[in-house]
Protein backbone atom coordinates (compact mmCIF):
# COMPACT_ATOMS: atom_id res chain seq x y z
CA UNK A 1 0.00 0.00 0.00
CA UNK A 2 1.63 3.21 -1.15
CA UNK A 3 -0.40 6.29 -0.31
CA UNK A 4 0.11 9.47 -2.27
CA UNK A 5 0.49 11.23 1.05
CA UNK A 6 3.06 13.96 0.60
CA UNK A 7 3.23 17.69 0.89
CA UNK A 8 6.01 17.87 -1.64
CA UNK A 9 7.17 20.42 -4.14
CA UNK A 10 4.48 19.45 -6.63
CA UNK A 11 1.92 21.13 -4.41
CA UNK A 12 -0.01 17.93 -3.74
CA UNK A 13 -1.34 17.54 -0.20
CA UNK A 14 -2.87 14.22 0.67
CA UNK A 15 -4.26 11.20 -1.13
CA UNK A 16 -5.25 11.74 -4.75
CA UNK A 17 -4.26 15.38 -4.52
CA UNK A 18 -6.88 16.35 -1.94
CA UNK A 19 -5.94 19.05 0.52
CA UNK A 20 -6.38 17.55 3.97
CA UNK A 21 -6.52 20.96 5.58
CA UNK A 22 -9.94 21.51 3.98
CA UNK A 23 -11.60 18.55 5.65
CA UNK A 24 -14.59 19.27 7.87
CA UNK A 25 -13.89 18.85 11.56
CA UNK A 26 -16.56 17.84 14.05
CA UNK A 27 -16.66 17.99 17.85
CA UNK A 28 -13.21 18.28 19.47
CA UNK A 29 -11.70 18.70 16.01
CA UNK A 30 -12.24 15.10 14.88
CA UNK A 31 -13.21 14.69 11.24
CA UNK A 32 -16.98 14.63 11.12
CA UNK A 33 -17.07 11.50 8.95
CA UNK A 34 -14.79 9.35 11.14
CA UNK A 35 -14.61 8.10 14.71
CA UNK A 36 -11.74 8.82 17.14
CA UNK A 37 -8.88 6.35 17.11
CA UNK A 38 -6.90 4.75 19.95
CA UNK A 39 -3.27 5.42 19.03
CA UNK A 40 0.02 4.55 20.70
CA UNK A 41 2.94 6.90 20.00
CA UNK A 42 6.36 5.41 20.81
CA UNK A 43 9.18 7.96 21.25
CA UNK A 44 12.94 7.68 21.77
CA UNK A 45 14.10 8.03 25.36
CA UNK A 46 17.11 10.28 24.65
CA UNK A 47 15.16 13.53 25.03
CA UNK A 48 11.89 14.33 26.74
CA UNK A 49 8.77 14.98 24.61
CA UNK A 50 8.88 17.84 23.74
CA UNK A 51 12.65 18.34 24.11
CA UNK A 52 14.04 20.96 26.46
CA UNK A 53 16.80 21.83 24.00
CA UNK A 54 17.96 19.85 20.97
CA UNK A 55 15.78 16.97 19.77
CA UNK A 56 14.10 17.03 16.36
CA UNK A 57 12.50 13.58 16.57
CA UNK A 58 11.02 14.21 20.01
CA UNK A 59 9.68 17.58 18.81
CA UNK A 60 7.91 15.85 15.91
CA UNK A 61 6.46 13.18 18.22
CA UNK A 62 5.14 15.93 20.49
CA UNK A 63 3.61 17.83 17.58
CA UNK A 64 1.84 14.71 16.29
CA UNK A 65 0.67 13.63 19.75
CA UNK A 66 -0.74 16.97 20.88
CA UNK A 67 -2.55 17.59 17.59
CA UNK A 68 -4.10 14.11 17.66
CA UNK A 69 -5.32 14.75 21.21
CA UNK A 70 -6.69 18.13 20.15
CA UNK A 71 -8.64 16.38 17.41
CA UNK A 72 -10.25 14.07 19.95
CA UNK A 73 -8.23 10.90 19.48
CA UNK A 74 -7.30 8.72 22.46
CA UNK A 75 -3.50 8.83 22.48
CA UNK A 76 -1.04 7.01 24.72
CA UNK A 77 2.53 8.31 24.64
CA UNK A 78 5.38 5.97 25.54
CA UNK A 79 8.32 8.27 26.32
CA UNK A 80 10.58 9.47 29.13
CA UNK A 81 8.83 10.22 32.43
CA UNK A 82 9.65 13.93 32.34
CA UNK A 83 7.73 14.39 29.08
CA UNK A 84 4.90 16.90 29.00
CA UNK A 85 1.76 15.92 27.13
CA UNK A 86 -2.02 16.05 27.09
CA UNK A 87 -2.01 12.35 26.16
CA UNK A 88 -1.78 9.47 28.63
CA UNK A 89 1.93 9.13 29.45
CA UNK A 90 3.54 5.72 30.03
CA UNK A 91 7.18 6.32 31.10
CA UNK A 92 9.91 4.21 29.56
CA UNK A 93 12.38 5.69 32.08
CA UNK A 94 12.06 8.38 34.78
CA UNK A 95 14.00 11.10 32.93
CA UNK A 96 15.25 11.71 29.41
CA UNK A 97 18.65 10.10 29.00
CA UNK A 98 20.91 12.67 27.31
CA UNK A 99 20.47 15.52 29.76
CA UNK A 100 20.64 13.12 32.70
CA UNK A 101 24.02 11.86 31.48
CA UNK A 102 22.96 8.37 30.34
CA UNK A 103 22.59 8.54 26.54
CA UNK A 104 24.18 5.09 26.09
CA UNK A 105 21.22 3.45 27.91
CA UNK A 106 18.71 4.28 25.20
CA UNK A 107 18.89 1.05 23.21
CA UNK A 108 18.59 -1.05 26.38
CA UNK A 109 15.68 0.78 27.99
CA UNK A 110 13.72 0.85 24.73
CA UNK A 111 13.30 -2.93 24.91
CA UNK A 112 11.15 -3.09 28.08
CA UNK A 113 9.24 -0.04 26.83
CA UNK A 114 8.44 -1.88 23.60
CA UNK A 115 7.32 -4.88 25.64
CA UNK A 116 4.92 -2.59 27.49
CA UNK A 117 3.59 -1.28 24.18
CA UNK A 118 2.96 -4.61 22.50
CA UNK A 119 1.74 -6.47 25.59
CA UNK A 120 -1.20 -4.05 25.63
CA UNK A 121 -1.58 -3.85 21.85
CA UNK A 122 -5.26 -4.83 22.08
CA UNK A 123 -5.90 -1.44 23.74
CA UNK A 124 -4.96 0.36 20.51
CA UNK A 125 -6.26 0.66 16.98
CA UNK A 126 -2.74 1.42 15.74
CA UNK A 127 0.82 1.67 17.07
CA UNK A 128 3.07 4.40 15.66
CA UNK A 129 6.77 3.92 16.39
CA UNK A 130 9.50 6.56 16.08
CA UNK A 131 12.45 4.40 17.19
CA UNK A 132 13.69 3.02 13.89
CA UNK A 133 13.80 -0.78 13.46
CA UNK A 134 13.38 -1.69 17.13
CA UNK A 135 9.64 -2.24 16.86
CA UNK A 136 9.76 -4.40 13.71
CA UNK A 137 9.94 -7.93 15.26
CA UNK A 138 7.18 -7.25 17.82
CA UNK A 139 4.88 -5.66 15.25
CA UNK A 140 4.57 -9.03 13.51
CA UNK A 141 3.31 -10.77 16.64
CA UNK A 142 0.09 -8.82 17.22
CA UNK A 143 -3.05 -8.33 15.07
CA UNK A 144 -3.00 -4.55 15.63
CA UNK A 145 -1.40 -2.62 12.74
CA UNK A 146 1.90 -0.81 13.32
CA UNK A 147 3.65 1.88 11.33
CA UNK A 148 7.12 3.33 11.85
CA UNK A 149 8.33 6.77 10.84
CA UNK A 150 12.01 6.64 9.94
CA UNK A 151 13.75 9.73 11.31
CA UNK A 152 17.41 9.03 10.52
CA UNK A 153 19.74 8.22 7.66
CA UNK A 154 19.14 4.89 5.92
CA UNK A 155 22.29 4.55 3.82
CA UNK A 156 24.31 2.41 6.27
CA UNK A 157 25.22 -0.82 4.40
CA UNK A 158 25.64 -2.92 7.55
CA UNK A 159 21.97 -2.38 8.47
CA UNK A 160 20.49 -3.38 5.11
CA UNK A 161 20.06 -7.07 6.12
CA UNK A 162 18.06 -5.98 9.17
CA UNK A 163 15.70 -3.87 7.09
CA UNK A 164 15.42 -6.56 4.40
CA UNK A 165 14.41 -9.14 7.02
CA UNK A 166 11.42 -6.93 7.96
CA UNK A 167 10.68 -5.48 4.53
CA UNK A 168 6.93 -5.94 4.93
CA UNK A 169 6.79 -3.46 7.85
CA UNK A 170 4.74 -0.34 6.90
CA UNK A 171 7.07 2.66 6.93
CA UNK A 172 6.73 6.42 6.56
CA UNK A 173 9.66 8.41 5.18
CA UNK A 174 10.18 12.07 6.05
CA UNK A 175 11.45 12.84 2.54
CA UNK A 176 11.52 10.95 -0.73
CA UNK A 177 15.30 11.18 -0.76
CA UNK A 178 15.52 9.43 2.62
CA UNK A 179 13.95 6.22 1.35
CA UNK A 180 16.17 5.89 -1.75
CA UNK A 181 18.76 3.50 -0.17
CA UNK A 182 15.99 1.02 0.80
CA UNK A 183 13.65 0.75 -2.22
CA UNK A 184 12.57 -2.77 -1.21
CA UNK A 185 10.84 -1.58 1.98
CA UNK A 186 7.08 -1.21 2.36
CA UNK A 187 6.92 2.57 2.07
CA UNK A 188 3.31 3.62 2.64
CA UNK A 189 3.82 7.41 2.58
CA UNK A 190 6.19 10.35 2.70
CA UNK A 191 5.07 12.89 5.30
CA UNK A 192 7.12 16.03 5.82
CA UNK A 193 7.54 17.39 9.35
CA UNK A 194 5.37 20.23 10.59
CA UNK A 195 5.67 22.79 13.38
CA UNK A 196 3.14 25.01 15.13
CA UNK A 197 1.98 28.19 13.43
CA UNK A 198 2.01 29.91 16.82
CA UNK A 199 5.25 28.60 18.37
CA UNK A 200 7.46 30.57 15.98
CA UNK A 201 6.24 34.03 15.00
CA UNK A 202 6.87 35.82 11.74
CA UNK A 203 9.63 38.45 11.83
CA UNK A 204 9.59 41.01 9.01
CA UNK A 205 13.30 41.68 9.38
CA UNK A 206 15.67 42.81 8.16
CA UNK A 207 18.03 40.29 9.70
CA UNK A 208 21.33 41.24 11.29
CA UNK A 209 23.48 38.10 11.05
CA UNK A 210 23.76 34.62 9.60
CA UNK A 211 22.54 31.84 11.89
CA UNK A 212 23.60 28.22 12.38
CA UNK A 213 21.30 26.02 14.48
CA UNK A 214 21.66 22.41 15.62
CA UNK A 215 24.78 20.28 16.16
CA UNK A 216 28.48 20.92 15.76
CA UNK A 217 29.43 17.80 13.78
CA UNK A 218 31.35 16.89 10.62
CA UNK A 219 28.23 16.05 8.63
CA UNK A 220 26.60 19.39 9.48
CA UNK A 221 29.71 21.24 8.25
CA UNK A 222 29.65 24.37 10.41
CA UNK A 223 33.19 24.95 9.13
CA UNK A 224 31.72 25.74 5.70
CA UNK A 225 29.23 28.12 7.30
CA UNK A 226 32.08 29.95 9.08
CA UNK A 227 34.12 30.22 5.88
CA UNK A 228 31.10 31.62 4.01
CA UNK A 229 30.32 34.19 6.70
CA UNK A 230 33.92 35.41 6.83
CA UNK A 231 34.21 35.74 3.05
CA UNK A 232 30.83 37.49 2.83
CA UNK A 233 31.73 39.85 5.68
CA UNK A 234 28.52 39.05 7.59
CA UNK A 235 28.45 38.26 11.35
CA UNK A 236 27.65 34.66 12.30
CA UNK A 237 26.04 33.21 15.42
CA UNK A 238 26.14 29.45 16.02
CA UNK A 239 23.48 28.10 18.40
CA UNK A 240 24.53 24.48 18.66
CA UNK A 241 25.41 21.64 20.97
CA UNK A 242 28.63 19.60 20.88
CA UNK A 243 28.13 15.90 21.58
CA UNK A 244 30.92 13.85 23.12
CA UNK A 245 31.48 12.00 19.86
CA UNK A 246 32.04 15.33 18.07
CA UNK A 247 34.32 16.93 20.66
CA UNK A 248 37.52 16.26 18.70
CA UNK A 249 36.04 17.81 15.56
CA UNK A 250 35.02 20.89 17.54
CA UNK A 251 38.39 21.32 19.20
CA UNK A 252 40.49 20.77 16.07
CA UNK A 253 38.34 22.31 13.31
CA UNK A 254 35.72 24.70 14.70
CA UNK A 255 37.22 26.26 17.82
CA UNK A 256 40.21 27.78 15.97
CA UNK A 257 37.80 29.48 13.54
CA UNK A 258 35.76 31.23 16.26
CA UNK A 259 36.40 34.94 16.59
CA UNK A 260 33.66 36.73 18.58
CA UNK A 261 31.75 38.85 17.90
CA UNK A 262 32.13 38.19 14.15
CA UNK A 263 31.90 34.40 14.56
CA UNK A 264 30.29 33.56 17.89
CA UNK A 265 29.25 30.24 19.44
CA UNK A 266 26.34 30.91 21.80
CA UNK A 267 25.67 27.27 22.70
CA UNK A 268 22.58 25.09 22.68
CA UNK A 269 19.23 26.90 22.83
CA UNK A 270 15.65 25.83 23.51
CA UNK A 271 12.30 26.79 22.03
CA UNK A 272 12.02 29.96 24.10
CA UNK A 273 15.13 31.40 22.43
CA UNK A 274 14.58 30.11 18.89
CA UNK A 275 12.07 32.74 17.80
CA UNK A 276 14.41 35.63 18.59
CA UNK A 277 17.49 33.82 17.29
CA UNK A 278 15.97 32.81 13.95
CA UNK A 279 13.70 35.84 13.56
CA UNK A 280 16.59 38.29 13.87
CA UNK A 281 18.77 36.37 11.40
CA UNK A 282 19.43 37.42 7.84
CA UNK A 283 19.42 33.74 6.83
CA UNK A 284 19.80 30.27 8.30
CA UNK A 285 22.99 28.57 7.09
CA UNK A 286 22.36 24.85 6.55
CA UNK A 287 25.63 23.81 4.92
CA UNK A 288 25.29 20.06 5.41
CA UNK A 289 27.47 17.38 3.80
CA UNK A 290 25.39 14.26 4.33
CA UNK A 291 22.08 12.77 3.07
CA UNK A 292 19.87 14.90 5.34
CA UNK A 293 16.59 13.02 5.94
CA UNK A 294 14.61 16.25 6.45
CA UNK A 295 16.08 19.20 8.36
CA UNK A 296 13.74 20.57 11.02
CA UNK A 297 15.75 23.77 11.45
CA UNK A 298 14.92 24.80 7.89
CA UNK A 299 11.16 24.92 8.42
CA UNK A 300 11.62 26.58 11.81
CA UNK A 301 13.53 29.34 10.05
CA UNK A 302 10.87 29.60 7.34
CA UNK A 303 8.20 29.93 10.04
CA UNK A 304 10.03 33.07 11.22
CA UNK A 305 10.24 34.36 7.65
CA UNK A 306 13.98 33.67 7.55
CA UNK A 307 15.31 32.23 4.26
CA UNK A 308 17.66 29.25 4.18
CA UNK A 309 21.03 29.03 2.44
CA UNK A 310 21.92 25.39 1.95
CA UNK A 311 23.60 22.72 -0.17
CA UNK A 312 21.92 20.12 -2.46
CA UNK A 313 22.13 17.09 -0.15
CA UNK A 314 19.40 14.61 0.75
CA UNK A 315 16.00 16.22 1.30
CA UNK A 316 17.08 19.78 0.47
CA UNK A 317 15.61 19.98 -3.07
CA UNK A 318 12.26 18.82 -1.67
CA UNK A 319 12.14 21.31 1.19
CA UNK A 320 13.69 24.50 -0.20
CA UNK A 321 12.38 26.28 -3.30
CA UNK A 322 15.24 28.44 -4.70
CA UNK A 323 14.32 32.09 -4.81
CA UNK A 324 11.23 31.48 -2.66
CA UNK A 325 12.43 30.06 0.66
CA UNK A 326 16.18 30.28 0.14
CA UNK A 327 19.09 29.37 -2.10
CA UNK A 328 20.63 25.97 -2.82
CA UNK A 329 24.30 26.12 -3.84
CA UNK A 330 27.26 23.74 -3.79
CA UNK A 331 30.62 25.50 -3.28
CA UNK A 332 31.78 28.18 -0.87
CA UNK A 333 31.96 30.96 -3.46
CA UNK A 334 28.40 30.29 -4.64
CA UNK A 335 27.21 30.21 -1.03
CA UNK A 336 28.93 33.55 -0.41
CA UNK A 337 27.07 35.09 -3.35
CA UNK A 338 23.81 33.64 -2.01
CA UNK A 339 24.46 35.25 1.38
CA UNK A 340 25.09 38.62 -0.25
CA UNK A 341 21.78 38.56 -2.16
CA UNK A 342 19.58 36.76 0.38
CA UNK A 343 17.72 39.97 1.28
CA UNK A 344 16.11 39.77 -2.17
CA UNK A 345 13.95 36.90 -0.89
CA UNK A 346 10.58 37.91 0.54
CA UNK A 347 10.36 37.04 4.22
CA UNK A 348 6.56 37.04 3.92
CA UNK A 349 6.95 34.56 1.05
CA UNK A 350 9.05 32.30 3.30
CA UNK A 351 6.34 32.35 5.96
CA UNK A 352 3.66 31.55 3.36
CA UNK A 353 5.70 28.60 2.10
CA UNK A 354 5.85 27.32 5.67
CA UNK A 355 2.10 27.77 6.22
CA UNK A 356 1.24 26.02 2.96
CA UNK A 357 3.47 22.98 3.45
CA UNK A 358 5.00 22.55 6.90
CA UNK A 359 2.44 23.17 9.66
CA UNK A 360 1.34 20.63 12.24
CA UNK A 361 -2.14 20.57 10.71
CA UNK A 362 -0.84 19.57 7.28
CA UNK A 363 1.38 16.88 8.80
CA UNK A 364 -1.29 15.32 11.03
CA UNK A 365 -3.93 15.38 8.29
CA UNK A 366 -1.62 13.07 6.39
CA UNK A 367 -0.80 10.82 9.33
CA UNK A 368 -4.51 10.40 10.06
CA UNK A 369 -5.04 9.13 6.52
CA UNK A 370 -2.12 6.72 6.84
CA UNK A 371 -3.57 5.40 10.12
CA UNK A 372 -7.04 4.85 8.70
CA UNK A 373 -5.73 3.17 5.56
CA UNK A 374 -3.61 0.75 7.58
CA UNK A 375 -6.47 -0.01 9.98
CA UNK A 376 -8.83 -0.66 7.06
CA UNK A 377 -6.22 -2.79 5.31
CA UNK A 378 -5.76 -4.91 8.44
CA UNK A 379 -9.54 -5.23 8.87
CA UNK A 380 -9.93 -6.39 5.27
CA UNK A 381 -7.12 -8.93 5.68
CA UNK A 382 -8.77 -10.30 8.82
CA UNK A 383 -12.11 -10.66 7.04
CA UNK A 384 -10.49 -12.41 4.07
CA UNK A 385 -8.65 -14.85 6.32
CA UNK A 386 -11.81 -15.53 8.34
CA UNK A 387 -13.86 -16.10 5.19
CA UNK A 388 -11.22 -18.42 3.73
CA UNK A 389 -11.06 -20.39 6.99
CA UNK A 390 -14.86 -20.73 7.12
CA UNK A 391 -14.97 -21.95 3.52
CA UNK A 392 -12.30 -24.52 4.24
CA UNK A 393 -14.21 -25.85 7.25
CA UNK A 394 -17.41 -25.91 5.23
CA UNK A 395 -15.77 -27.88 2.42
CA UNK A 396 -14.40 -30.38 4.90
CA UNK A 397 -17.79 -30.95 6.51
CA UNK A 398 -19.49 -31.35 3.11
CA UNK A 399 -16.90 -33.75 1.68
CA UNK A 400 -17.26 -37.53 1.10
CA UNK A 401 -18.45 -39.49 4.14
CA UNK A 402 -15.89 -41.63 5.81
CA UNK A 403 -16.15 -45.37 5.11
CA UNK A 404 -17.90 -47.15 8.02
CA UNK A 405 -17.78 -50.71 6.72
CA UNK A 406 -21.63 -50.89 6.47
CA UNK A 407 -23.56 -51.27 3.25
CA UNK A 408 -26.56 -49.14 2.31
CA UNK A 409 -28.32 -52.28 1.22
Amino acid sequence: MESNVTNGTNGTNGINGSNGANRTKGKNGVSSHSKPLRIAQVAPLYERVPPKLYGGTERVVSNITEELVRRGHEVTLFASGDSQTAARLVPGCPQSLRLSGRPDMGTFLQLPMLSDVYEQASNFDLIHSHIDYWSFPLARLVPVPSVATMHGRLDIPELKPVYFRYRDMPLVSISNAQRAPLPFMNWVATVYHGVSRDRLKFSPGPGKYLAFLGRISPEKRPDITIDVAKKAGIPLKLAAKVDVVDRDYFESVIKPKLCPPDVELIGEIGDAEKNEFLGNALALMFTIDWPEPFGMAMIEAMACGTPVITRPCGSIPEVIKPGVSGFVEEGVDALVEAAKKVESISRAGCRKEFEDRFTIEVMVDQYERVYRELIEQKRSETIRKSTASSLELSNQSCGPQAYTGQSDA
